[in-house]
């Protein structure tokens, strides 16, 4: 853990000099949350899993938790919904047919969730049924043009498990399999039409370096993740957030 630490630190100093103001997608993500949670809001997380942000933002995670209304999360893995340490209502069940009665919720996330659905058509359709009029769908997952998802493409599964633990810290049972019908700004335009939901913004991020603790590897991507912070490159940038409203019928 020590050397991970002094390798990450000097992984940031770099960062600090040739990409400066980069953000990490997940602080991102965490910033557009905090724009559409009121003291009244009603919220449901899909794919909750064990945690709403990640790990070492918990004291922040549980100031979003507390500025709602009433949050649920729901979730296939039964081991996660076991640990998640900040949401009380928990529910085992599968975005496909959400157990919820219509127009319950006022705003509904996905973090790192989307790429994971089979047809997202029909599952962001039950997203649509849950919420009411008026409603949020926010969400964060990666772009399948960006380049950390083609290499994640090319890693066998045998190893992908073990590669990701290296790289990002996560446990191989946090690992799930990926369809990416949802991950590109032209496929979630597509389906925000589709299941009827107006597309209140759609940002392309380039994030930290996925090989923050390999040096030699790290450096070369901070200069390609300068590139992609130009214009004309963004839609090749590795993450997307996106902030769907849902239609009046």
């Amino acid at each position: 853990m020590a050397l991970r630490e002094s390798l990450y630190g000097i992984y940031l100093k770099c960062e600090h000099v040739l990409v400066p103001g980069l953000q990490y997608s997940q602080t991102v993500y965490e910033q557009v949350l905090g724009q559409y949670i009121y003291p009244d809001t009603v919220w449901l997380d899909l794919g909750c899993g064990h945690q709403v942000l990640p790990g070492w933002r918990e004291a922040e995670e549980k100031r979003l938790v507390a500025g709602c209304k009433e949050i649920v999360g729901i979730d296939y893995d039964h081991h996660s919904l076991l640990h998640h340490r900040t949401i009380s209502r928990r529910v085992r069940g599968d975005v496909s047919t959400l157990p919820f009665r219509e127009e319950y919720f006022d705003l509904v996330t996905a973090n790192m969730v989307v790429e994971h659905l089979s047809d997202p058509a029909a599952q962001f359709r039950e997203v649509r049924r849950v919420l009411k009029s008026g409603g949020l769908f926010i969400f964060h997952t990666p772009n399948s043009r960006g380049y950390s998802t083609a290499m994640a493409r090319l890693v066998p599964e045998a190893i992908k498990g073990k590669l990701i633990y290296l790289l990002d810290g996560r446990q191989e049972e946090d690992v799930f399999e990926t369809h990416y019908k949802a991950n590109t700004p032209e496929q979630i335009d597509d389906l925000a039409r589709e299941t009827r939901f107006r597309l209140v913004e759609l940002r392309t991020l380039a994030t930290n370096a996925t090989f923050a603790l390999i040096l030699p590897l790290a450096l070369p991507e901070l200069l390609l993740i300068r590139l992609l912070r130009t214009e004309a490159f963004k839609n090749h940038r590795t993450n997307i957030i996106t902030v769907w409203q849902k239609l009046a019928e």
